[in-house]
């Protein structure tokens, strides 16, 4: 797989030089700077792939050209936003990149409630807790009906579960409500400011540009977002995500654009909002919704390891010729159903075997030619890594350094070493010369 790294644009404080240096192929980046709803001009593509290609690397994956609300929920400007989309797939093309990660969550694009969360050894990764994220949903959200859609959830045993194989025990035994209410007993208003933080403001900006740190009210905006989408239930927006397709498709026909959509993460429903990329079911439906080659799948790895539901090997073998762009990480889902972010080796997603099934893939297009992208190489990056930790200012602390959220430099540094190694191990496996970018054979 070609190796390629998340990269925010040249203001991200980690170069392209540094990355060139570590492995790095190729670049997922987007034009960030440029406003939701607003055509990416050829000329503006034109000048961050020089710039990219100037470092000995290529733009190989947009993440992402952002499909607006609007699209979503079927607003009445949708059509005018489509063509839009198209526009900016046609610049895109006429520079040579023909690969788009998008998603297709409503308003919220990820979801954690700790952003630092402390592992064993040290260092902190991401995680996601239901009872602080209940309290945030009731308490601070304040949304009409979410105390009674709390009471009645419950959280799926993970599929290996031993307790699966026990009648009647299908899901964890866990109150969720009864933990937040317990949880609003201690709350204080800095601990309801770093929840807001976390969930609205740090994983959101960078991403969908629907929310900003300069947000002066980032709890109305979230609720008017929500309110965009009352009456759309699980089949509207699949009907709306079935037309978006079907309107953009001649087009990725005639450029050669490969649209990938990526899961929901997590891919649990939440805020009382449909999601429709979560299950091996629901992506068997977009896929046969639109049979077109174009249409495709971001395979996120991290995301469908989080749902405890998801055989995430299974569905790796069962869609990988649809399969566009692939996320290597790894969820652990606690006994409770909290999960996080596992070590790369680690987790429910199996990294190796993915990288065996993929690495597969990518012989089988290059045998059939049957890739409709430039080359047969699958693009492939690690994705969130976990932040190390020291005393303030020492060089293994990144802690204070301003990365995004998930995307420390050490850390997807560290996850990337590991995942070369498996690369190579599954080349000689599979009979293929593995080489690392920059070194001397």
């Amino acid at each position: 797989m070609e190796r390629t790294w998340r990269w925010f644009g040249k203001k991200d404080k980690i170069t392209l030089a540094m990355l060139r240096q570590i492995g790095v192929e190729g670049i997922v980046t987007a034009l960030h700077d440029v406003p939701l709803g607003e055509v990416w001009t050829r000329e503006k593509i034109r000048d961050l792939r020089e710039y990219i290609e100037s470092y000995g690397m290529r733009w190989s994956v947009v993440e992402s050209l952002p499909v607006v609300e609007t699209i979503k929920y079927g607003g009445p400007d949708r059509d005018h936003q489509i063509e839009v989309y198209k526009e900016s797939l046609r610049n895109l093309s006429a520079e040579g990149i023909h690969c788009i990660c998008y998603n297709f969550m409503p308003v919220l694009d990820w979801a954690r409630t700790d952003l630092l969360h402390a592992n064993p050894n040290g260092s902190t990764n991401l995680y996601f807790n239901y009872a602080e994220f209940a309290y945030f949903d009731i308490y601070i959200l304040k949304r009409e009906g979410a105390r009674e859609e709390w009471a009645k959830f419950q959280l799926p045993l993970p599929i290996e579960s031993p307790l699966l194989s026990k009648e009647g025990l299908g899901v964890v035994d866990r109150n969720v409500l009864a933990e937040c209410d317990e949880l609003a007993k201690t709350m204080t208003p800095e601990k309801e400011h770093k929840l807001v933080e976390n969930i609205i403001i740090k994983t959101q900006g960078f991403v969908s540009g629907n929310f900003s740190e300069n947000d002066e009210a980032p709890i109305q905006k979230f609720r008017d977002f929500l309110d965009l989408y009352k009456g759309i239930d699980k089949a509207q927006l699949r009907a709306n995500m079935k037309y978006f397709l079907e309107a953009i498709m001649p087009t990725c026909e005639e450029y050669n654009m490969n649209m990938c959509v990526h899961p929901d993460d997590p891919p649990i429903e939440i805020l009382g909002l449909p999601r429709i990329v979560r299950t091996e079911e629901d992506i068997q439906w977009f896929l046969d919704a639109v049979p077109n080659k174009h249409n495709g799948l971001t395979f996120c790895a991290g995301s469908l390891s989080a749902g405890a539901y998801n055989n995430v090997v299974e569905m790796a073998k069962k869609f990988a010729p649809r399969t566009h762009f692939v996320h290597l990480r790894s969820c652990h889902i606690f006994p409770n159903g909290d999960f996080t972010e596992a070590s790369h080796l680690g987790g429910r997603a199996d990294l190796i075997e993915l990288c065996r099934i993929f690495e597969q893939e990518e012989q089988n297009r290059a045998a059939n030619c049957q890739l409709s992208t430039i080359n047969c190489q699958l693009p492939m990056r690690v994705d969130h890594g976990m932040t190390f930790t020291d005393n303030p200012g020492g060089i293994m602390d990144e802690s204070s350094h301003g990365h995004n959220a998930g995307y420390t430099l050490l850390g997807r540094m560290f996850a990337l070493g590991q995942v070369q190694g498996i690369l190579a191990t599954v080349d000689r496996e599979l009979g293929i010369e593995y080489k690392q970018p920059g070194f001397f054979d």
